[in-house]
C-alpha cells in the first residue's frame, strides 16, 4: 500500500520502519518543525532513505484547514493514514481522504482515557490493566471505531516511563504494523466503541487527603511530567520515585505538608508519606522550583549552602587584607585568585586562619575549593561551629569468621556516599560457589536506584567539590584509595575467593594485587593529562593560536563481569576517576561483594559524595537503563559479545554516548615444533586453565604442529593429573570451583557438544563429584574446524587442541584467523623471524610471543572485531574518558 505516515518521535519512527520492512511503500512522511535545529527522529530516519518529508508547523487556522497544506498531502497519492503519536490536529480532509482512511495509535484502552496524556491517568487512576488501541479515525476525540487492541498488567509500582518501555512502545509498534497488514488483507475489523466505561480526563485539583495507594499513584502517574508536587515550607516541590511500603521507616524528622493527613518524615531512605488511610509510601527524589533535584533523604541537609549569619568576632579573623595588599576593599564576591595570589599565598591564608582561630584547621584544598570570600568565611565559620563535620559512614555489615579472619562485608547499595537498600527494600542471594550456599542478601537495584545514582554522579561532577578539585588532589586521593586497598587486602582476596570462587592466592597477586596497581597507576596520571597547540594558517599574520584541552565528559557508567569482580573494576573505574569523571558502576550479579567492599573504602579515602555509585542488579534492568540513561556520557562493558551489540544500539540511541567494549574471545595460540617443550606446555596450561579458564584471553583453541603433538598432549594430560581441585581458600589447591551454577551446567553441555561431534576427549567433561560447582580440567584432541568447539568460547578450563601439518605456518595463521572474534593469541617458537612474522599476521589486540597471561597497568589491553573496541589500561585508557575541547584565540 501507499501510506503517509503522520507523527513523530521514536515510536513513530519505529512504525515506519518497519511497514518499509514490510514492504509497504511510504510515499510521504509529515512530522513537525525541527527543534533547535534538530529534526525529529521519523524526520531524520525518512529524510536518510530519501522519502519526501513535511514539516508543517500547523495544519487549520482557527479551525480551518490551509488549502495548500492539503494540498501538498493529497499530491502524495496516499491510500492509507497511519498515524503513531500524532500531537498535530488533522484536518478531516486529510483523515478522509484515503480510500483506506486513517489509523491512529493510542496508549490506552478505548474506550476508556480518551484525550491526552491517556498513560498518565491510566496510573493516576490505578488500573490493573493497561494497554494500547488501533482506531478508525473519525470526528470525535478517540471515538473511532477499534480495529485492535492489545493489553497488559500494570504493576504497583510501575511509572510512565516503565510501563511504556516494557509494553507500550514495543508492542504498540507490533500491534500498529499489524494493524496496516490485516488493512491491506481486507481482514480488518471496525468495532464500535461502546459508550459504557468511556472516560475523558481533565486537570484534577490538588488534593493531598487521599489514600497512600491513590498519593503513590497520583505521583507515579505524574511523574517525570508534569510532576505531582505540594507547597512545601513556602516552595513548590516536586515529588518523583514513588513506592508503595509495608514497614515504612519512623526514625527521621517531621516535615509539615500543607493538607496532609499527618506530617511526612525525613528518614535515610527518603521521604515516608502516610495517606489519609495511616500506610505509607515513599519518595525517593525531591525537585525545587530553581531546578535543582535531590534525594530526599538530604531534605534537611539541602540548604546547606546557604549563607550563615556571622557574628561579629567571626567577621573579625578574615586575614584576606593583608595578603591582597593590591586590592582596595574586600568584598564578598572577591575571588583569591583572579585577585593575584599565588600557591604561596595559599600556604600563608591557611597558616593565619589556624594562628587567629586554633579550631580552624583548613587544608590548602579548602582555599581552592572556596575562592570566593564570602565561600571562604562561610567554610571557616561551619568549620569554628562544628557544623562540616563528616557524616560518619553507617555500614550494615555482614561478617563472616573465615580463613583466619573477620571479614565485613557490606550488601546494600552504595548511592551518593551512603549505604542504603534498594528501592522497595528487593534483595537476592550471592552464592558461594564452594559449597553452594548463600554468603548473604544483598540490595537489587531497580531503575529508580540507577535514575538515583546518575543524578547523585552528576551532581557531584558539575555542582561539587569533585569536579572543582585540582588534578593533583584528586592523584592524592586515588593513591589514599589504592593504600587503603592495600591495608585490606587479605580481606579483599578472601571475599573475592568466597563469591567467586577464586583460588585465594591467585586473587591475592592478581585479582587485588593488580587492581591496588591499576589506581595507583592512574593516580599517578591524574595531572599529565594535557591538549597540544595546533599550527594553523592563520597564526601570522593574525596571532591567532588554537590549543586543545582535555576535560572529563561527566558521568561514566561501568558494567563488569564475574570473573575478575574488583579487577575489572579497577581497569575501568581508576582512569575515570583519573580523568575527573564520577561513576555508577553495575557489578555483575552474582559477584556483588568485593565491589561493595571497594565503595566502603573509597569512601573513607575521602571521596566525595556521589563521585562512586554501586549497584549490584540484573543487566537487563540496570545495564539497560544505564544504557538508555539520558545524563550518562560514557559506558565501559565487559561481556558477551551479544549484549555488547545491544549496548552499543541503546548508547547510540538514547544521546551517542562514549562506548568502550571488551567482548568475546575464541584466542588461538600456534606451537610450533621448535618451541621450548617445557615452557610451551608450562604457559599452555596456563593459557587455558588460569583462573578455571574464566579469563577472557584464556586460550580458546590451540593449534600444535604435528611433530610434537603427541608429545605436547602427553605432557599436559600429565600436568593435569597434578592438580588439585578443591577449596579456593586452601593454599594448596590449584583449581577452585566455577563461578556458579548456570555456568558450571554450560561448560557440562559444551563438552558433550564436543563428543557429539567426534573430538576426542582425552581426560575431564564432567562435574566433580562434591558440593560446589566444581568442574575437571578437560582435553579434547583431534578437533576440526567446522566444531562447534573450534569456533565458540567454553569459557572455562576446556583445552581445545588442534594438529597443523609441519611448516604450513600461512594455513594455520589462516585457521586461526578465521574467527571473528580478536581480542588475543599467541606463538611459541625459537625462531625469533617466525615469531615476528606470525604475530604480524594474527588478528588480535594482543599478541604473546614465547609466553602467556602476561598484562600490565601500563600496558594498553582491548580487541579487534567482534571482540570490541577501546582500551582498558595504560595511557591508550584515557583518551576515552577525557574530551578533546578545541580552542581558537
Amino acid at each position: 500500500m501507499k501510506i503517509a505516515v503522520i507523527g513523530q518521535s521514536l515510536f513513530g519512527q519505529e512504525v515506519y520502519k518497519e511497514l518499509r520492512k514490510d514492504g509497504h511503500t511510504i510515499v510521504g512522511v509529515f512530522t513537525i518543525p525541527d527543534k533547535d535545529g534538530k529534526a525529529d527522529p521519523l524526520a531524520t530516519e525518512a529524510e536518510k532513505d530519501g522519502v519526501p518529508v513535511f514539516k508543517f508547523p500547523r495544519w487549520r487556522v482557527k479551525g480551518q484547514a490551509i488549502p495548500e497544506v492539503v494540498a501538498q498531502y493529497k499530491a502524495t497519492g496516499a491510500e492509507l493514514n497511519v498515524l503513531p503519536f500524532c500531537s498535530q490536529f488533522i484536518p478531516m480532509e486529510v483523515i478522509d481522504h484515503p480510500k483506506h482512511g486513517s489509523i491512529i495509535y493510542h496508549p490506552s484502552l478505548l474506550p476508556r482515557h480518551r484525550g491526552a496524556s491517556a498513560i498518565n491517568w491510566t496510573l493516576i487512576h490505578g488500573d490493573r490493566k493497561g494497554g494500547f488501541t488501533v482506531f478508525w479515525a473519525d470526528d470525535g476525540l478517540d471515538t473511532g471505531p477499534i480495529l485492535l487492541q492489545r493489553e497488559c498488567d500494570v504493576d504497583p509500582n510501575d511509572t510512565v516511563n516503565t510501563i511504556y518501555k516494557r509494553f507500550l512502545f514495543p508492542e504498540g509498534v507490533k500491534g500498529t504494523v499489524e494493524a496496516v497488514r490485516l488493512i491491506a488483507e481486507g481482514k480488518a475489523p471496525r468495532i464500535t466503541q461502546p459508550q459504557e466505561g468511556a472516560t475523558y480526563e481533565c486537570i484534577q485539583k490538588k488534593d493531598n487527603s487521599k489514600s497512600a495507594e491513590a498519593l503513590h499513584n497520583w505521583i507515579r502517574g505524574n511523574d517525570k511530567v508534569p510532576g505531582a508536587w505540594a507547597e512545601v515550607d513556602g516552595q513548590k516541590v516536586t515529588f518523583y520515585g514513588s513506592s508503595l511500603v509495608d514497614n515504612s521507616p519512623t526514625n527521621g524528622q517531621p516535615l509539615e505538608i500543607p493538607g496532609a493527613s499527618q506530617p511526612g518524615i525525613v528518614t535515610k531512605a527518603g521521604l515516608v508519606l502516610f495517606g489519609n488511610d495511616s500506610k505509607a509510601l515513599l519518595v525517593k527524589n525531591l525537585q525545587f522550583e530553581d531546578g535543582k533535584m535531590i534525594a530526599a533523604a538530604q531534605y534537611f541537609n539541602s540548604g546547606s549552602s546557604a549563607a550563615v549569619e556571622l557574628t561579629e568576632e567571626e567577621k573579625t579573623f578574615a586575614v584576606w587584607q593583608s595578603i591582597l595588599t593590591n586590592v582596595t576593599e574586600i568584598e564578598d564576591s572577591t575571588d583569591f585568585f583572579k585577585s593575584g595570589a599565588a600557591s604561596m599565598d595559599v600556604v600563608r591564608l591557611v597558616e593565619e586562619v589556624k594562628l587567629r582561630a586554633s579550631g580552624c584547621q583548613l587544608q590548602n584544598e579548602d582555599v581552592y575549593m572556596n575562592t570566593t570570600f564570602q565561600d571562604f568565611i562561610q567554610m571557616c565559620v561551619r568549620k569554628l561551629r562544628g557544623e562540616d563535620g563528616e557524616e560518619e559512614l553507617v555500614v550494615d555489615y555482614v561478617s563472616k569468621n573465615i580463613n583466619n579472619m573477620t571479614i565485613k562485608m557490606p550488601h546494600q547499595l552504595f548511592i551518593n556516599g551512603e549505604f542504603v537498600d534498594a528501592d522497595g527494600g528487593k534483595t537476592y542471594k550471592t552464592i558461594n560457589p564452594t559449597d553452594g550456599t548463600a554468603i548473604c542478601d544483598v540490595s537489587l537495584a531497580q531503575i529508580s536506584d540507577v535514575d538515583r545514582a546518575v543524578a547523585a554522579a552528576k551532581e557531584a561532577f558539575e555542582e561539587g567539590e569533585w569536579g572543582r578539585m585540582n588534578p593533583r588532589d584528586r592523584g592524592r586521593l586515588i593513591y589514599r584509595l589504592a593504600d587503603l586497598m592495600e591495608e585490606h587486602q587479605e580481606e579483599l582476596a578472601t571475599i573475592e575467593a568466597i563469591d567467586s570462587g577464586a583460588v585465594y592466592t591467585l586473587a591475592l597477586k592478581t585479582h587485588v594485587g593488580m587492581s591496588i596497581q591499576t589506581f595507583r597507576y592512574f593516580a599517578g596520571w591524574c595531572d599529565k593529562i594535557q591538549g597540544s597547540t595546533i599550527p594553523i594558517n592563520q597564526a601570522r599574520p593574525n596571532r591567532n593560536l588554537t590549543f586543545t584541552k582535555k576535560e572529563p565528559i561527566g558521568v561514566c557508567a561501568i558494567v563488569i563481569p564475574w570473573n575478575y569482580p574488583l579487577m575489572m573494576l579497577a581497569w575501568k573505574t581508576a582512569a575515570c576517576l583519573a580523568a575527573g569523571n564520577t561513576v555508577v558502576l553495575k557489578p555483575a550479579q552474582v559477584t556483588p561483594l568485593t565491589a561493595l567492599k571497594f565503595a566502603e573504602l573509597a569512601a573513607r579515602a575521602g571521596l566525595p559524595k556521589g563521585v562512586v555509585n554501586i549497584l549490584p542488579g540484573s543487566g537487563a534492568l540496570v545495564g539497560q537503563r544505564l544504557s538508555d540513561h539520558p545524563d550518562v556520557r560514557k559506558l565501559g562493558f565487559t561481556g558477551s559479545t551479544e549484549i555488547g551489540k545491544h549496548i552499543m544500539k541503546s548508547c547510540a540511541v538514547s544521546n551517542v554516548k562514549k562506548v568502550s567494549l571488551e567482548l568475546g574471545g575464541k584466542s588461538p595460540l600456534i606451537i610450533f615444533g621448535d618451541c621450548d617443550m617445557d615452557k610451551a606446555v608450562r604457559m599452555g596450561m596456563s593459557s587455558v586453565f588460569f583462573n578455571k579458564g574464566e579469563n577472557c584471553i584464556a586460550a580458546g583453541r590451540l593449534f600444535v604442529e604435528d611433530t610434537i603433538h603427541d608429545q605436547f598432549v602427553k605432557r599436559v594430560v600429565e600436568e593435569v593429573k597434578k592438580m588439585k581441585i578443591g577449596d579456593p581458600l586452601d593454599r594448596s589447591t590449584d583449581h577452585g570451583p566455577q563461578n556458579h551454577k548456570a555456568h558450571l551446567d554450560k561448560l557440562v553441555e559444551y563438552c558433550q557438544t564436543g563428543i557429539k561431534e567426534g573430538a576426542t576427549l582425552v581426560c575431564g567433561s564432567k562435574q566433580v563429584q562434591r558440593p560446589g560447582f566444581f568442574f575437571e580440567p578437560t582435553l579434547f584432541t583431534d578437533v576440526q574446524d567446522h566444531m562447534y568447539i573450534a569456533k565458540e568460547e567454553s569459557f572455562g578450563p576446556v583445552m581445545i587442541i588442534s594438529k597443523f601439518k609441519s611448516g604450513d605456518v600461512d594455513d594455520v595463521l589462516r585457521r586461526a584467523n578465521a574467527t571473528e572474534y580478536g581480542l588475543a593469541s599467541g606463538v611459541f617458537t625459537r625462531d625469533i623471524s617466525k615469531a615476528l612474522y606470525v604475530s604480524e599476521k594474527l588478528n588480535a589486540g594482543t599478541v604473546f610471543v614465547n609466553t602467556y597471561n602476561k598484562t600490565d597497568v601500563a600496558s594498553p589491553f582491548g580487541g579487534f572485531k567482534q571482540s570490541g573496541f577501546g582500551k582498558d589500561l595504560g595511557e591508550k585508557n584515557l583518551e576515552h574518558t577525557p574530551a578533546d575541547k578545541i580552542n581558537l584565540k
